[in-house]
Order: C-alpha cells, then sequence, then structure tokens
C-alpha cells in the first residue's frame, strides 16, 4: 500500500501502526508508487487542499483508495468516491485491526462506508435516481432503459428481427442501439455485453 497523509505526524502515526502488521507492506512511493494495490490518505476534513492530495493520488495509478478523516460528510463522501476513495474510516475508529480490515477489503474491490453515513449517501443516490436520471431515462450504469431491455431480450436469445418485432422498433434501431451501448462501454461483441449486463446486475 501506499500512505500519503496532510502532515507528518500523521503520517508517521499510521506508518507505525501498520508496519508491523503482516496482512500490508508500506511501499515507498519515490520508488514503487505504481505497485500499490491501494493508497491510504489521512486527512482531518475533504477540503479543497485534500481533493487535491485524494486526485494527485488517483493520478499515481494506484487503483483504489481508503481515507481516514476526522470529520466528513455525505456531499465530501461522494466528492471522496470520485477520486477512487472506497473505504472510508474515521480517524477515531482507525485502530490497527480495522484499518487491515477496511484496506483489505478495499484491495478486493470492496467497498467500506461508516454506517452512518451509508443511509444518507443511500437517500442521496435515490435522489439522483428519481430527480435526474429517471427524467432522461437512465440510471446509474449510464444504460438507458430501452438500452438494458434491448440487453436482457439478447441474454434470452433473441435475435435482432425478434427484438425489432417485440420491442417495436425497426432492426435498424435495433442495431443502432446494439452498437452504440457496445461503443460506449468499450465492449466487443454481443456476448461481451450481456456479460457485463449481468455483472453489472442489469438483468
Amino acid at each position: 500500500m501506499d500512505l500519503r497523509a496532510q502532515d507528518p505526524i500523521s503520517q508517521a502515526g499510521i506508518a507505525s501502526q501498520l508496519r508491523t502488521r503482516p496482512e500490508v507492506r508500506i511501499i515507498d512511493r519515490a520508488a514503487a508508487a505504481d505497485a500499490a494495490d491501494v493508497v491510504v490518505v489521512v486527512v482531518d476534513v475533504v477540503d479543497d487542499g485534500a481533493l487535491r492530495l485524494l486526485r494527485q493520488a488517483q493520478r499515481t495509478g494506484t487503483p483504489r483508495g481508503v481515507l481516514v478523516v476526522t470529520q466528513i460528510d455525505e456531499q465530501q463522501l461522494v466528492s471522496a468516491a470520485e477520486c477512487g476513495f472506497v473505504g472510508v474510516v474515521r480517524r477515531t475508529e482507525a485502530t490497527p485491526e480495522r484499518l487491515i480490515t477496511v484496506i483489505g477489503a478495499v484491495a478486493k474491490g470492496e467497498g467500506y462506508v461508516p454506517a452512518d453515513l451509508l443511509g444518507g449517501l443511500l437517500t442521496q443516490v435515490g435522489r439522483v435516481q428519481g430527480q435526474v436520471l429517471a427524467p432522461r431515462g437512465l440510471n446509474f450504469t449510464g444504460l438507458a432503459a430501452r438500452e438494458i431491455e434491448v440487453l436482457r431480450l439478447v441474454a434470452e436469445g433473441y435475435d435482432t428481427a425478434d427484438i425489432a418485432v417485440r420491442l417495436a422498433y425497426s432492426e435498424r434501431t435495433i442495431k443502432n442501439v446494439l452498437h452504440a451501448v457496445m461503443t460506449r462501454l468499450n465492449l466487443r461483441n454481443r456476448s461481451h455485453a450481456v456479460a457485463y449486463a449481468l455483472r453489472q446486475g442489469l438483468i
């Protein structure tokens, strides 16, 4: 893991807690930052300076991040998530055991958010879906309802002509929908598109 903090005392404190733990290895950023699976950033609050630090950490190529923070609200949580930080631990709860657990979860592609923030975050997600995306025919996957329906029918084995009849569109429209989805999401073919939709829980 790559460890960064806004101040040297926080950096040294977290490093001393984790250096003795066999589950993690702190990587010297100057030597090999790109070898880290997870970056851990320690800040007091998610202000402009902290966001600069999060974006800088994201630019190193480390795919996932854990944020150790004193204070954070739902909007700041969203800002951190936009920078790839899917694990959040409050400093008051940042025991070595909790840090190891969250770092391990994030390294496996999971997330961790304090329970009191999760409810507010889900409320925000619902509001965005209902007020912003749904009126435009979108959802959080970036796929329109029609695109999801076409993918579902492809997954069920229907060919272009059958899908066109079932959805009352022309074959050309169905081909255009599939082409648009595959181009936008960098999918190679129909099978890849169906696999993507299954993984995302869309069908």
